[in-house]
């Protein structure tokens, strides 16, 4: 079969999404652990402006071929908030919190807290879950509770401290982490002009609640950008962002494009597919999977799109604060059949747990350590076809599944892809091929047979029935599939 170009080939249809935005209504923190709190902080938004989220271009598909999951496999990841170098950021955010609201809530012990979540620990938590496979998103607070910042110097530890965190954050975390800023402070909002936090703030000043309300693209970027590029200049490269509390709760389409602006600005081509976590949905039958939002470009040569990367648990390590000591069996119980985690696995799509590293520390007692560990180990006892990925890599999948134009007759299928992928995996009708081979500009693939899902990857294929699926590792641009 002739190959043909891509731009030929699509036919994008606009679309939006349909989300229930009751699910979605709450911030984070104070969903999961502060519900009183949470009412005050974080009013409900209106379903228009959710519905107002634009997934954007569609391709079309062949309905003879279905996209599923890498390598007949549910992703799994691990997302850590709150997390930053040395800094227990709760010990210092907690303060800052109850001043804000002027000392009628958050009335913690905070001055007990420990200052410091030491590098030993992140050591600990890295080699096992390098050890375990575990993959997910690490946090970096640039600027922690105005504390100081990760660029430059950090009140209380010395410079060569400073520079040994993030050398471990580089050398353990990045190969299995994609890392966040969780915008600047995750507290105080920083005027970007002079990098000091505002002075007495209240909500409207604040990252967590109010400071977003009524900002623009450009002005959401442009304090994101600040937040990444401090990052960036310390060597810790970002595919994505972590909103704080209700940060950007009245401004979600605005949210999502200023995410792609921000992250294309600071990492240029390094970085296809940016994406952003904003939302949990811990409960219920509604769809965590991704959602892909904001493409263009689909017929030329710079496509564009963000992901949105939803949570569905809640933290049910040791919260935020510390103030609860964690409960395992919301997401898996110990006779491996019901939890969450469960729940998402068996129908299929992306599970992802969701924690506080001052929790998982939970001022050096470890308990929230203990709960995940707990966790890990049920779920690969009761589970085998799992794969844990990072953000950026389930954003990627994500992306090549909704944006790659499909086309099929009797002897091929002809991919269209904006966005390279590894591991794509697709299942067709086709009874005993003789063989079957992945053909592209650049190259050409035979692939090997298999007899069971569980030895499936890329550039192997299996014969189910009379259907088979194929894995392997998607070019950009167009190739076939021919069997």
């Amino acid at each position: 079969m002739q190959l043909t170009n891509r731009s030929a080939m699509l036919k994008p249809t606009r679309v939006f999404y349909p989300v229930n935005f009751m699910s979605l209504r709450l911030s984070r923190r104070t969903l999961l652990e502060r519900g009183l709190a949470a009412t005050a902080a974080t009013p409900l938004l209106s379903s228009q402006q959710l519905l107002a989220q634009p997934a954007g271009d569609r391709p079309s598909q062949d309905d003879q071929v279905t996209v599923l999951n890498p390598r007949m496999r549910v992703p799994l990841s691990f997302i850590i908030d709150d997390s930053t170098c040395l800094v227990n950021l709760n010990r210092f955010a907690i303060p800052q919190f109850a001043q804000a609201w002027k000392n009628e809530r958050y009335h913690h012990d905070w001055q007990s807290m420990p200052l410091e979540i030491p590098d030993d620990f992140v050591r600990e938590f890295g080699n096992w879950c390098g050890e375990h496979k575990v993959r997910g998103k690490y946090s970096i607070v640039p600027y922690p509770a105005c504390v100081g910042r990760v660029g430059r110097v950090l009140p209380g530890w010395t410079n060569r401290q400073l520079q040994a965190s993030i050398k471990l954050v580089q050398e353990l975390m990045m190969p299995n982490w994609d890392i966040h800023p969780e915008m600047v402070t995750h507290t105080i909002v920083v005027d970007t002009r002079t990098g000091h936090p505002y002075r007495n703030p209240g909500p409207e000043q604040m990252e967590n609640w109010r400071w977003a309300d009524g900002k623009s693209v450009d002005q959401l970027a442009e304090y994101m950008t600040y937040a990444l590029r401090i990052l960036k200049n310390v060597g810790l490269p970002c595919e994505g962002i972590t909103t704080p509390g209700g940060f950007a709760n009245r401004v979600l389409p605005e949210l999502s494009l200023a995410t792609l602006q921000s992250v294309s600005d600071v990492f240029g081509s390094q970085v296809e597919i940016p994406h952003y976590f904003r939302h949990v949905i811990s409960s219920g039958d509604e769809s965590v999977v991704p959602r892909v939002e904001n493409v263009s470009g689909l017929d030329g040569d710079d496509p564009r799109c963000v992901v949105s990367i939803i949570a569905c648990t809640g933290d049910w390590t040791g919260g935020w604060d510390c103030s609860s000591r964690g409960d395992v069996d919301k997401f898996i119980t110990a006779d491996l059949q019901s939890g969450r985690m469960v729940e998402v696995i068996e129908r299929g799509e992306p599970a992802i747990m969701l924690c506080h590293w001052t929790g998982i520390y939970f001022n050096g007692e470890k308990v929230g350590l203990r709960v995940f560990q707990e966790a890990v180990r049920r779920i690969h006892k009761r589970f085998q076809q799992i794969e844990w990925l990072k953000l950026s890599e389930i954003s990627r999948y994500w992306a090549a599944r909704e944006l790659t134009s499909i086309t099929a007759n009797q002897t091929a299928v002809r991919f269209d892809a904006p966005f390279a992928c590894p591991t794509f995996t697709v299942r067709l009708k086709a009874s005993q091929p003789k063989g079957l081979s992945l053909n592209s500009a650049d190259q050409k693939q035979a692939l090997r047979r298999v007899r069971q899902p569980s030895q499936l990857k890329a550039g192997c294929w299996l014969q189910q029935g009379d259907q088979l699926v194929a894995c392997f590792d998607l070019p950009r641009g167009t190739s076939q599939l021919t069997f």
